[in-house]
């Protein structure tokens, strides 16, 4: 199957900015022994889907996912990442896709910013706790997570008020600051990742 359409924003124009808001799942991802979770399949966006669909009935931007286990898995079609004292944290591949933009954040953030990144089992309330989050994907490229089931996540960090941008210092926004020059070929140590036209 292929389809193909103009995409525009992901969710909203100020997304980017301004960040998320999730709503954890009541639909668990695929356990490893019940489909191929690191295929991207067609079939398993119906789960992402439902997810989705419950969050935005109940007015959230986006959905958290757990793996059977209760372990953050992904969101309905994004990669998960959390900031902790100067640590960048996202679940490892078990249960949620091996994403490209994912793999993409993990060495801008090591070799553009220096920041240490371990892949590891992560609870839903890291990220409540967590002094960043964002979600990553081929869609969303990098968009922060400003809230998650009505917690304000960053908030022992000084976030920002609902209604303001986040911060221009904010890893996250370095982050996409970094993709987006990387993305134009405009980083020398990134640009074998691109096909010249």
């Amino acid at each position: 199957m292929v389809a193909a359409w103009d995409l525009g924003p992901y969710i909203s124009p100020q997304a980017a900015t301004h960040g998320l808001r999730a709503l954890t799942s009541s639909w668990a991802r695929h356990h490893v022994n019940i489909s191929l979770c690191r295929a991207k399949t067609n079939g398993h966006y119906v789960n992402s889907m439902l997810a989705l669909n419950t969050a935005l009935k109940a007015g959230f931007d986006e959905t958290i996912m757990l793996d059977p286990e209760g372990y953050v898995a992904e969101a309905s079609a994004a990669n998960v990442f959390l900031l902790r004292d100067g640590v960048l944290h996202t679940p490892e591949v078990t249960s949620c896709l091996q994403g490209i933009t994912r793999d993409s954040v993990i060495q801008l953030a090591q070799k553009g910013l220096g920041i240490e990144v371990r892949e590891r089992r992560m609870t839903r309330d890291e990220l409540y706790t967590a002094d960043e989050a964002f979600l990553t994907g081929t869609a969303a490229e990098i968009l922060p997570l400003r809230e998650l089931d009505g917690r304000r996540i960053g908030g022992r960090a000084g976030a920002p008020p609902v209604n303001e941008p986040i911060s221009p210092n904010s890893v996250t926004a370095q982050l996409q600051s970094l993709y987006r020059q990387a993305v134009r070929g405009e980083l020398d140590d990134f640009r074998h990742w691109l096909t010249p036209a």
